[in-house]
């Protein structure tokens, strides 16, 4: 039983309740020895007055409580209609989302089938590429992305005509000057060297520029041009070896097979070459040396490694290995068995992103387990920055090339961070 129904039983009894107290004063009036002031009169008025005050104030009660009822619901009824109010125009906007995505999706498509593959750009490797780590594709995939490509992309028709002309210099000059298109006559160059008689004769031909102005006292556009040439030269013989390990076109290949002449003319360079690499310093080339690189690619391009200790070669493997190409070139020279004393020489060289990232391409993470050694590079850096702080005075100290205050805020550091989260990504 509610409240309010308790009240009203309570005043439903009042006229009982009085009645009774009728009959008892009654008899204490017959009773009383002493004469009383008042009569039963004023005593029944004064309770009825009581009673008709407490029902006025029932019935109030009643009222406002019907009109908090009343406010409830309207305030109730309100919150609904705002509610699907606001479902509807997510249901609005929701639609129009997906009407834009459809067309967005449609133009994507439609465009698709009319322009070549574009090579997708993952937003982590773009963040390692600014801090200078390179992670390499698998070979398998690369292997299979390059015979699509090659398969696919249709070269213009003055690479055609340079490559069937034996133009060395106007092909370098027609590479020089589309450095914009870069990308899209790499994909290309595989294909126009198909149309020449003698493909290795053309790249070797390409390489006789290599050094031609080391020796000189070159002013800066002369030494970027000297770059350019050297870049160019790498890709031709990175595009030649695509080529002659492309099941698809290497049957077209066969009438053009590495001559005795061909092979003497490759090693004549790659042991000129090889003199050149003797000084170098493996600090300053920070693991992306161009020069090595071109050297190994030539041994792989024309199959000459075996001429060469594979020591001296894998002496060269800490300055390239940042580059892209590096791994694979491992493969190519027979030199995966000798990874895990490369890795090593990285671990001593305080290059530790290399290490690991050639520890995960050649599956050597358990002998060379990534977080120790980020851990072991992170106490090296710690005990420099102390050695530097001590050494070094206050103003010396906000150098921005000592910035080793906080060793963990470092570019490599941030860079082994990214690139350890990267691979347990991949991994999982």
């Amino acid at each position: 039983m509610s409240e309010m129904e308790s009240v009203a039983a309570l005043m439903d009894s009042t006229s009982s309740k009085i009645q009774q107290l009728q009959e008892a004063f009654a008899e204490l009036e017959s009773q009383s020895a002493f004469c009383m002031n008042f009569k039963w009169k004023q005593l029944e008025d004064h309770f009825r007055g009581l009673e008709q005050s407490l029902k006025k104030k029932f019935d109030e009660l009643k009222e406002q409580e019907k009109e908090f009822q009343e406010t409830v619901a309207k305030s109730e009824q309100m919150l609904e209609q705002r509610e699907a109010a606001v479902v509807a125009k997510e249901l609005t906007s929701l639609e129009r989302l997906q009407e834009k995505r459809e067309a967005a999706l449609a133009m994507i498509f439609s465009k698709s089938r009319l322009s070549l593959p574009v090579p997708s750009i993952n937003p982590m490797n773009k963040a390692l590429d600014n801090l200078g780590v390179k992670w390499p594709k698998p070979a398998s995939e690369e292997s299979v992305h390059l015979q699509v490509d090659n398969a696919a992309v249709r070269p213009r028709s003055e690479l055609v005509a340079l490559c069937e002309e034996m133009n060395v210099n106007g092909l370098h000059k027609f590479i020089s000057d589309n450095r914009k298109n870069l990308a899209a006559i790499r994909e290309e160059i595989p294909s126009a060297l198909k149309k020449t008689s003698h493909p290795y004769g053309l790249v070797l031909d390409s390489l006789e520029d290599f050094y031609s102005g080391d020796n000189l006292v070159l002013d800066g556009k002369k030494d970027g041009d000297l770059l350019g040439v050297r870049r160019t030269c790498l890709m031709l013989m990175e595009s030649l070896g695509q080529l002659h390990s492309n099941d698809i076109t290497c049957s077209s290949l066969e009438r053009h097979m590495l001559t005795t002449n061909i092979i003497e003319r490759a090693k004549t360079i790659a042991f000129k070459w090889k003199s050149k690499l003797d000084n170098l310093d493996i600090d300053a080339s920070n693991g992306n040396c161009l020069e090595a690189h071109a050297f190994l690619q030539l041994l792989a391009t024309f199959g000459i490694s075996a001429e060469f200790n594979e020591d001296d070669l894998c002496k060269l493997l800490p300055y390239v290995s940042r580059r892209r190409q590096t791994p694979e070139l491992c493969r190519l020279l027979g030199l995966s068995q000798k990874m895990p004393g490369v890795i090593e020489v990285l671990v001593e060289s305080g290059r530790p992103i290399d290490a690991i990232n050639l520890a995960y391409v050649f599956e050597l993470t358990e002998q060379f387990e990534p977080v120790h050694l980020l851990k072991a590079y992170l106490r090296d850096v710690k005990k420099m920055s102390h050695a530097r702080n001590v050494k070094t005075s206050p103003g010396a100290q906000m150098n921005p090339c000592f910035l080793l205050g906080n060793p963990e805020q470092t570019p490599l550091a941030r860079g082994a961070r990214v690139g350890v989260a990267h691979r347990r990504r991949e991994e999982t």
